[in-house]
């Protein structure tokens, strides 16, 4: 389930839209090592990466929202600690099924949903909030 990022998942902060373009990036690469039957470790590196990236993601976006003292933070750090445990379970299913494909598509599924849906949803909200203080 590959996707592209568009501008109209742009939140309108540079640093935010840079990363949330990465993470798109990273879903599209492991999407396409497991269509293309790279290895099991290959597609493991990919989810740990992702996973790692998408925590630095959230510290970074919740510093921002804090430092412009966002009013819906808390609900951004619950979805984001959600979403964190989402993918925990996916590499726990992708290390116990010992590499199988479905596996990677509903990871990818589940991150490409997820991401367009918070984005579209949650994220652009702290754009627009941004921008009623400048």
């Amino acid at each position: 389930m590959a996707i592209v990022w568009t501008q109209d998942l742009s939140v309108g902060v540079k640093s935010i839209d840079g990363q949330h373009q990465q993470l798109f990036t990273m879903a599209n690469d492991l999407f396409e090592a497991g269509k293309t039957g790279k290895s099991k470790e290959k597609i493991g590196d990919l989810l740990n990466f992702l996973d790692a990236y998408t925590r630095q993601h959230f510290r970074d976006e919740e510093s921002y929202m804090a430092s412009i003292k966002y009013p819906d933070l808390a609900e951004q750090q619950t979805a984001h600690k959600n979403f964190v445990a989402e993918l925990t379970k996916l590499k726990a299913a992708y290390d116990t099924s010992g590499g199988n494909i479905s596996v990677i598509i509903n990871a990818n599924q589940m991150v490409v949903e997820w991401l367009t849906k918070h984005i579209s949803g949650m994220d652009k909200k702290i754009g627009a909030y941004a921008k009623t203080l400048a």
